[in-house]
């Protein structure tokens, strides 16, 4: 009689690997050094007349419509009923407390200055970041950009350079829009439809607007447009050609971006009011 055969006993996975807080450190060190490089090649390239070919201005056209157009029309809306609030908050505090006078100043600051560009940034990253680290990520999985280096084509001229171009337009068109808008609306608020205050009004807005502050709205938005549109890229790009690694690129590369906007307005802050 044959004995029973016996099953043997599966093998135990081997135990997970010790957390490293150098590795962890270094590689996120990495990431970001990465996306630096990333963002300073893609701007070199964006910014470099013999690099616009026929494909790459079509390209760059193309990307800066889809960046900026679809979402143009509901973020000039939300930022007109922000504007208004918010305005209107600033002048009936300023008014119950005697400072009427430092009213629009102080909300042209808040408004134009801080808030705004850093809703365009949020907004265009919201809408557009997701989607081209998602589409960036799956090409590289798939080895579509190896492919255009084979066929002579440079993946930084015309695959990322003009999604770059077109996040960074697309950030800069939103935010100085939204901002004239909200000028207007603080000068309706606080004086109505009279035309006899253009004079105190304008020079007010000269006052705040001195061509140290112009200087640094127009970097700060430039490096908004730059974070959204180098991070999510470069952190699809730096993962291995594996499909299930997609989603982890994404979810890190929109998580490097929130503290990259938010470092980006702390600094801003720092140099401005120091």
């Amino acid at each position: 009689m044959a004995s029973p055969q016996t099953t043997p006993a599966p093998a135990e996975p081997p135990p997970p690997a010790p957390w490293q807080p150098e590795a962890s450190v270094r590689e996120r060190a990495e990431a970001w050094w990465q996306a630096l490089r990333f963002a300073a090649l893609t701007l070199a390239t964006a910014l470099s007349p013999d690099a616009y070919d026929r494909e790459m201005r079509r390209a760059t056209a193309r990307q800066v419509v889809l960046s900026a157009w679809p979402a143009l029309p509901g973020f000039l809306a939300a930022c007109a009923v922000l504007s208004l609030v918010l305005v209107r908050i600033v002048v009936d505090t300023a008014q119950s407390y005697g400072l009427s006078q430092y009213a629009l100043e102080l909300a042209v600051r808040v408004l134009v200055i801080e808030v705004i560009p850093l809703l365009a940034a949020l907004s265009v990253a919201l809408r557009s970041g997701a989607a081209m680290s998602t589409h960036v990520a799956l090409k590289h999985v798939r080895g579509d950009f190896e492919a255009m280096r084979a066929r002579g084509q440079d993946p930084v001229r015309h695959a990322f350079a003009p999604r770059a171009f077109g996040s960074v337009v697309a950030v800069m068109l939103l935010a100085w829009l939204s901002s004239a808008i909200a000028m207007l609306i603080a000068y309706l608020v606080m004086y109505g439809l009279s035309p006899w205050a253009l004079d105190p009004y304008l020079r007010i807005i000269g006052q705040v607007f001195a061509p140290v502050v112009v200087t640094g709205l127009a970097l700060k938005t430039l490096f908004f447009g730059l974070a959204v549109a180098a991070i999510p890229v470069s952190a699809a790009l730096s993962i291995p050609r594996n499909l299930r690694l997609v989603p982890a690129a994404i979810r890190d590369g929109m998580a490097r971006l929130g503290v990259a906007l938010v470092a980006i307005e702390v600094g801003s802050l720092a140099v401005m009011y120091a």
